[in-house]
């Protein structure tokens, strides 16, 4: 989950320092979080199916 979001930080920098804007870091950053979460409450979701 870290990773996922570190990852999209450090693409939303770059592209802001490529495009010399400064909004590609919070948008890629928060859909990293999304993208994170997501990750970890499917994972979720299937462990708990083989318990069943």
């Amino acid at each position: 989950m870290g990773a996922t979001i570190y990852l999209g930080n450090l693409l939303g920098k770059w592209l802001d320092s490529k495009y010399i804007t400064d909004f590609w870091e919070s948008i890629i950053t928060l859909l990293s979080i999304f993208i994170a979460i997501y990750q970890v409450i499917s994972q979720v979701i299937k462990v708990s199916k083989k318990d069943d």
